[in-house]
């Protein structure tokens, strides 16, 4: 199909959760005048600069890219969006408060795509907390963006099922992909005039708060459900940690088990490795000691020797 330049687009984003709704833009033929993304950041042993996955992206659908690192004040910036004068602004994870200039600019204002059902997991990490929290739904919302923190009137919503076995890994891509093709619905019902915007019910809201590096530290006085959707959700950072004899463990595959077993005590048998929870118990199936490789359990009770009864998180 395509370009409609009677249509200017103009595309906020960094993330890779955003790649296909670029693809699917340009797919469908709207006019994507700019994509604006973050700075390059350096990443790896030899900080070497790294374009965002939307850059790379951009580049190869031969579209122009501006990188600014503030845009609140930024009037080069403002300058660019005013010539190009576009009918909507998509904004997906791009990592920056939209000013209130930015927000007015565009016809149809700034449409952002959230992975949750909002008024539920506003906040960054929502994909995160939905498995986390042992959520069995989830899905995109598109809103049209307000000075808040996704809080604006909701366009349209697209469910979907969570998985025993989703981690955070697996159902990004799914709910990318089910949201490339919302923005494209969303936009064409803007051009058509058939949305109905609503307003959100924030006695329902919930919070997604940023990942820290602690929420991965594993606490086994939490039920072994709890503990095993949130070494879900946190994948794959921060993952899932704790301590054996006063050394770093990252546990890095488990599953829910049955045996009785005190919190944080290990139960060693046949090769196999269980901690004790809150309820219940996990079992570790993989794991990586400090400064180690990742081993199997098996490998870590052959060298490690663990003994029944020894804890864990100490």
């Amino acid at each position: 199909m395509t370009r409609s330049p009677d249509h200017p687009i103009v595309f906020c984003v960094t993330p890779q959760f955003a790649v296909p709704t670029l693809e699917r833009l340009v797919e469908s033929g709207f006019s994507v005048r700019l994509v604006v993304t973050q700075p390059d950041r350096p990443k790896g042993r030899g900080l070497e600069l790294v374009p965002s996955p939307v850059k790379q992206a951009a580049f190869k659908l031969a579209l122009p890219v501006h990188q600014p690192e503030k845009i609140k004040t930024n009037e080069e910036l403002k300058a660019k969006l005013e010539q190009i004068a576009p009918d909507a602004i998509i904004v997906v994870g791009y990592g920056r408060i939209i000013p209130k200039w930015m927000l007015d600019l565009p016809k149809f204002g700034n449409i952002n795509l959230h992975a949750s059902l909002l008024p539920k997991y506003r906040g960054a990490a929502p994909i995160q907390w939905a498995i986390a929290n042992g959520e069995s739904v989830t899905g995109v919302t598109t809103m049209r963006i307000d000075e808040g923190l996704d809080t604006g009137d909701i366009l349209l919503q697209q469910e979907m099922s969570i998985s025993a076995e989703d981690t955070a890994e697996t159902l990004s891509p799914r709910l990318a992909a089910i949201g490339a093709d919302l923005i494209i619905e969303t936009l064409r019902g803007l051009q058509a005039g058939s949305m109905h915007p609503q307003k959100q019910d924030n006695a329902r809201a919930t919070l997604a708060p940023v990942l820290k590096k602690e929420h991965g530290r594993i606490d086994f006085s939490r039920g072994a459900s709890e503990i095993y959707n949130r070494f879900r959700g946190f994948q794959p950072w921060p993952g899932a940690f704790t301590t054996f004899r006063r050394s770093g463990l990252k546990v890095m595959a488990m599953k829910l088990a049955s045996e009785q077993i005190p919190p944080a005590q290990l139960l060693v048998g046949g090769g196999q490795l269980f901690a004790g929870c809150g309820n219940r118990s996990v079992e570790l199936l993989e794991v990586q000691p400090e400064g180690k490789k990742r081993i199997s359990a098996r490998d870590f009770v052959h060298g490690y020797r663990p003994k029944t009864g020894e804890k864990v998180g100490e």
